[in-house]
């Protein structure tokens, strides 16, 4: 019964009472709704997260940090399912357990992009909605992307960007939020980097930064444990050299060779400390040689 209510496509329409009642309180939005799986819960806090398909590494962390801490917290994560950000941020938000939302550019019957089924289908089986103003059969075109980035920030109270060139779609999102009156934020990056520019464009224009998840649940009034006690904690009982290696982490991926500049251990005693980091789930090899501090 429960995996076949998934597959079945609903039709809400606006005067319906299970239409989400954030979009009624703008205009232009949709006349009626299709949907699988659930609706978002309107007595529920909600974030947007979005950004660059072509995101960094950096980028992905953190996209898949907010949502994780986010949706722990209790915040739905509304997004697009297009590959990058918007990716991250659901698959951050399943592992904190609340449900998460993607708005299509196609019908809810088309996963688009092809790859991401297996995110399409997990969104589903974690209770949560594959939401489209499109019906059935509705094959994705790229002039419906843009319109259904007001859903997207109709259906949040806060709207984060997390990397974004500088003409990227996440920023039509970000204006169509400042227009509806939500908090905007970007998450900071390199000031040398393409994919940044957005973001700082934004901050430079008001939004807030986006330097941590809390944040964000400040704007709903929810606290949770600081990180930093929480790194700390992780610290407690390792070895002088372990703890100087770990220190030497952050979410930005570091080769080899700068571990063994900072630390002035040999490349082989630096390999082992990197692999008992790893072993005790505080760092993660990201690529050959590359590494980044486990959240």
């Amino acid at each position: 019964m429960e995996g076949t209510q998934k597959e079945t496509i609903f039709c809400v329409r606006k005067e319906n009472p299970e239409y989400p009642q954030k979009l009624k309180n703008y205009q232009g939005m949709p006349q009626q709704l299709y949907y699988k799986g659930t609706l978002p819960d309107s007595n529920l806090p909600s974030v947007a997260i979005v950004g660059a398909r072509m995101c960094s590494v950096y980028g992905r962390i953190q996209a898949f940090r907010f949502g994780r801490v986010l949706s722990a917290a209790g915040v739905q994560v509304i997004s697009g399912m297009a590959l990058g950000i918007d990716s991250e941020g659901h698959k951050g938000a399943m592992e904190g357990n609340t449900p998460t939302f993607a708005v299509l550019g196609s019908g809810v019957d088309i996963c688009y992009p092809s790859s991401n089924r297996q995110l399409y289908q997990r969104i589903l089986r974690n209770g949560g909605g594959i939401i489209s103003e499109y019906p059935e059969g509705t094959q994705a075109m790229p002039y419906y992307f843009p319109a259904r980035n007001r859903i997207i920030s109709a259906l949040a109270d806060v709207v984060l960007v997390v990397e974004a060139k500088k003409n990227s779609g996440s920023l039509i999102t970000a204006n169509y939020a400042m227009e509806q009156g939500k908090a905007v934020y970007a998450v900071p990056g390199a000031v040398n980097d393409e994919l940044s520019y957005g973001c700082h464009k934004l901050i430079y224009d008001g939004a807030g930064i986006a330097y941590c998840p809390e944040i964000l649940l400040s704007e709903w009034g929810i606290s949770i444990k600081n990180e930093k006690e929480t790194e700390e904690k992780n610290e407690i009982g390792l070895a002088s050299d372990l703890n100087l290696v770990y220190s030497c982490l952050d979410l930005r991926p570091k080769n080899l060779d700068f571990f063994i500049n900072k630390t002035g251990f040999p490349p082989g005693k630096t390999s082992s400390l990197l692999l008992e980091l790893e072993v005790l789930g505080l760092a993660r090899e990201i690529g050959r040689h590359y590494y980044v501090r486990q959240e």
